[in-house]
């Protein structure tokens, strides 16, 4: 059984996130505040976290800082603000995905579902390994190099490179990306995908390979030495 760790200052949120959960069949643990989400996180060492942004003393940015230094658990953090600087920031600090606040709770089970699949690599390629230029990508053991050099990526980070690498030179959709990689409709929010393109080539560099971007449709990736 997976264990999803929802973490929300309101009792209410955590009891509903709960109920549909293990509607789901997930063990679901909770916690009301930042400290007891990272106690949690210690003792119970949860599958998935479900982690609000606004939360006194300690809100779900730094609780999210914290746990990516020693851990790679997925992190779908829950946002109340109407603007997009939370969910940047979140993305940005390592989180796989985010969900406004108020929210469809079906929907959060649904993502919840989606964002553990693609951990464990259930869709995966028919390939073990591919490659692009000097950037090779191995799937089985969900590692990514450049040469001689590993790639230190996240979760969304290696799906998001293998899915272009899979498909080099063709130009895929913001919105083709985002079903490759996160597995659901996101309903025309793309934003999630320009922050983790930013990301990878960041880590890439310029190294022989890059992620070109086609403007008004998409990202391409392409050999370059």
């Amino acid at each position: 059984m997976k264990t999803v760790l929802v973490v929300d200052d309101e009792a209410n949120i955590r009891e509903l996130a709960t109920l549909y959960l293990e509607k789901e069949g997930y063990g679901v643990q909770t916690a009301a505040d930042g400290a007891a989400a990272l106690e949690a996180v210690r003792v119970h060492e949860p599958d998935l976290i479900v982690l609000d942004v606004m939360m006194p003393e300690m809100d779900g940015l730094e609780v999210c800082r914290t746990i990516r230094r020693g851990s790679d658990v997925p992190i779908l953090m829950l946002t109340a603000r109407a603007d997009d600087i939370d969910k940047i920031v979140g993305l940005e600090l390592g989180a796989d995905d985010y969900m406004g606040k108020p929210f469809n709770p079906r929907e959060l089970a649904a993502r919840v579902k989606a964002i553990l699949r693609r951990a464990e690599g259930g869709s995966g390629p028919a390939r073990s390994t591919v490659s692009v230029g000097p950037l090779s990508i191995d799937w089985q053991r969900r590692e990514a190099s450049i040469g001689e050099e590993q790639l230190t990526l996240r979760t969304k980070e290696f799906d998001l490179l293998r899915a272009l690498a899979e498909h080099e030179g063709v130009v895929l959709t913001r919105d083709q990306l985002l079903e490759r990689v996160w597995g659901y409709d996101y309903f025309g929010e793309t934003r999630t995908v320009d922050v983790h393109v930013t990301q990878v080539r960041r880590k890439i560099g310029e190294r022989g390979v890059a992620i070109q971007t086609v403007r008004g449709v998409g990202y391409k990736l392409v050999a370059t030495g």
